[in-house]
């Protein structure tokens, strides 16, 4: 009987129950959770929301509220989903295809997510985020297809599933590092409403010679509480730290100070808030100075420029108190989010920002220090950024290496530690010194590399000709920045040069300079045509320039005397035609003479109509009067030949310069008879 009596009641408990599980409203409440920022569990409850709404425009909103979910969580590959789903579901704001197009950069989908800005753009051509995607997006393909020499490698040995982030130097010799995790074990014992995972703490390890890093321990209590820490900073002289801790106020929203502890022996001393504002909920990411007289942070209070923005507070040692907070104002913030400031030792400072052109979520720049302020905001590039959050840089020291967060592929967890350097800029020259006739190659040739920086080094060429300028150990022979000529001697020839330069190159690159030297032991060389007017002597100035090359020759090999051999064609008579060939060596060695080269290392000659390269009876053969002109013009030539190559100039660089005298190669043959 009691069974009989019991069995209704517990079957209308479960009616009740029932009727009041479909009567639940899961979007108010999955409203009221996305509204205090706890946005995994606003996922869950639109999820729920979703299955039971039967109205298609509001099924849309809840469909892009989750996707609006995803990404405040930095879940890009589910926001990318849900936002798509949004726009298939008829979701009439254009923003979703905004965010669409932002989801699919932070997912390295440049092309598809240009599409979308452009679609955009198109439907809000008065919103300047369309067309600045468009442009990151075009700009983040070309840097991946031309990355920066910066080496980024995953830490995997301190990095868990979790998120690990924000690192900072804790200690003088960069062994030490203290960083945030969300890994297990954390103080608190309840999970983070808004990403699902735990609250973060503050972790230390250390690397030893060999390069292995000690487990991650927590900081200890005084720094460490149930709710989150994180965004680290350690002054200099390692005895202060400051960090970030965020809580949740009654209403549900999240709230974030700057705390500061000093070091009381090997620990940290208890955490006081520091104070920068009369409410200090809305601030965070400290970043104390070198000197510790500025501490900038992060904060979305009014009077910014719209988002999060960097500011900073001058701080008094003395008294240990702050200025008032200053904003950093354009072009370092924007109407987007800046935010993890870092000042290098040279006074440069580095943030993260989604506002400034970048390849996808949060990108690392830097801007130079001017004045009180920064000035020349400059994207850090690829591979130190991605299309994923990257953020929190610091630097060892000087050097151009540290570690940096970031949310990219291929790592352990959400965000990851990845260490990063800049490897030396090495640059090589090679070559083969070689006969310009016989193409042989020459050994033992002097191979001479000279440097717009004033650095200067010799080798010689190897029995196959060839020389390389290559780093050996320590020393460093082609630089960066540094224009070169690189010129090869030989005895019995004449020298040969080339130029190359690494300004402005940002890659590796070997430089191949292959040099041919002329022999002075096979007769005379021929120079360009010089040519001359019949019965004329005077060198009209388009073949003064004929003569730069042997200028040039004169100077690359100093220690040369040369013979300038001046000759007529048959024509006239030989009397004639001597006198001629005597004044036209003498115009080229006035030339000479004036363009600084030493008369003593010119012994000129005429010779007068005496050595013709084409006789008298190979010309009349020819059959037209033009092909007869032209050879006697090649008759009318002027000749160098290296005499000697041991020449010293005098002492006095100031003696007059006297032409030498000119021979007549008659004169010789009658003496000699």
């Amino acid at each position: 009987m009691k069974i009989q009596r019991v069995l209704p009641l517990i079957l209308s408990i479960l009616f009740m129950s029932l009727v009041a599980t479909a009567q639940k409203n899961y979007t108010k409440d999955a409203d009221q959770a996305f509204r205090s920022e706890e946005y995994f569990k606003a996922i869950e409850l639109y999820k729920k929301a979703s299955t039971k709404e039967k109205k298609k425009a509001a099924k849309a909103a809840i469909i892009f509220k989750i996707a609006e979910s995803y990404r405040n969580i930095n879940d890009m590959k589910q926001a990318e989903v849900w936002y798509t789903k949004a726009i298939t579901a008829k979701y009439p704001d254009p923003i979703a295809i905004l965010h669409l197009a932002d989801a699919k950069k932070a997912n390295g989908k440049y092309n598809e997510a240009l599409t979308e800005y452009n679609n955009y753009k198109t439907l809000v051509p008065s919103d300047p985020r369309g067309e600045d995607g468009a442009k990151s997006s075009e700009l983040a393909q070309k840097w991946k297809d031309n990355p920066t020499r910066y080496s980024v490698e995953n830490v995997v040995q301190i990095n868990s599933k979790y998120s690990d982030f924000s690192p900072a130097y804790a200690d003088k010799k960069y062994n030490t590092i203290a960083f945030s995790s969300t890994r297990e074990g954390s103080t608190g014992s309840e999970a983070d409403p808004v990403t699902g995972e735990n609250f973060s703490d503050v972790y230390e390890t250390k690397v030893d010679k060999k390069g292995k890093w000690s487990t991650p321990v927590p900081l200890g209590e005084a720094v460490n509480s149930k709710i989150n820490e994180g965004a680290v900073s350690i002054n200099k002289k390692q005895t202060a730290i400051y960090f970030t801790r965020c809580d949740f106020k009654k209403n549900g929203q999240l709230g974030c100070s700057i705390l500061r502890s000093e070091k009381k022996g090997t620990s940290w001393g208890d955490a006081t808030a520091v104070k920068l504002f009369a409410d200090t909920i809305t601030v965070g990411h400290p970043a104390i100075t070198k000197d510790e007289d500025k501490l900038f942070f992060a904060s979305d209070m009014e009077g910014g420029q719209g988002g999060k923005d960097i500011w900073y507070v001058t701080y008094d040692k003395k008294a240990q108190t702050y200025g008032a907070p200053v904003n950093l104002g354009s072009p370092v913030n924007t109407p987007g989010d800046e935010m993890y400031p870092y000042v290098h030792d040279d006074g440069t400072l580095y943030f993260s920002s989604n506002g400034h052109l970048g390849m996808g979520g949060l990108d690392i720049f830097r801007a130079d220090k001017s004045g009180d302020n920064f000035s020349n905001v400059t994207n850090l590039k690829f591979p130190l950024n991605s299309s994923a959050d990257d953020f929190g840089i610091i630097f060892e020291g000087t050097k151009e290496r540290g570690y940096l967060t970031s949310a990219r592929e291929g790592g352990k967890g959400s965000d990851d530690i990845y260490s990063f350097v800049l490897p030396p800029l090495l640059f090589t020259l090679q070559g083969v010194i070689k006969d310009v006739d016989t193409q042989a190659p020459i050994a033992g040739a002097t191979v001479k590399l000279v440097g717009s920086d004033g650095s200067s080094v010799e080798v010689k060429s190897g029995a196959n000709g060839g020389y390389e300028f290559a780093q050996n150990g320590s020393a460093r022979y082609v630089n960066p920045n540094t224009s070169y000529t690189v010129s090869a001697i030989a005895e019995k020839y004449l020298g040969d040069k080339g130029t190359f330069t690494t300004v402005g190159l940002e890659a590796a690159t070997n430089f191949t300079k292959d040099l041919s030297l002329k022999s002075t032991k096979k007769g005379p060389i021929r120079l360009p045509d010089i040519l001359y007017d019949l019965n004329k002597w005077d060198l009209k100035p388009q073949y003064q320039d004929s003569l730069n090359g042997l200028i040039q020759t004169l100077n690359d090999n100093p220690n040369i005397v040369i013979e300038l051999g001046a000759h007529t064609d048959t024509r006239g008579t030989p009397k004639d035609n001597s006198t001629l060939s005597q004044k036209r060596a003498q115009s080229v060695v006035d030339y000479l003479i004036s363009k600084g080269i030493d008369a003593e290392r010119l012994q000129a000659k005429g010779y007068g109509e005496s050595r013709p390269l084409i006789s008298d009876k190979q010309i009349a053969a020819m059959k037209t009067n033009e092909e007869k002109e032209a050879a006697h013009q090649k008759n009318r030539r002027t000749e160098f030949r290296v005499v000697r190559e041991d020449f010293v100039p005098k002492v006095d660089p100031n003696a007059p310069k006297v032409a030498p005298k000119i021979q007549d190669v008659s004169e010789e043959e009658e003496e000699a008879e």
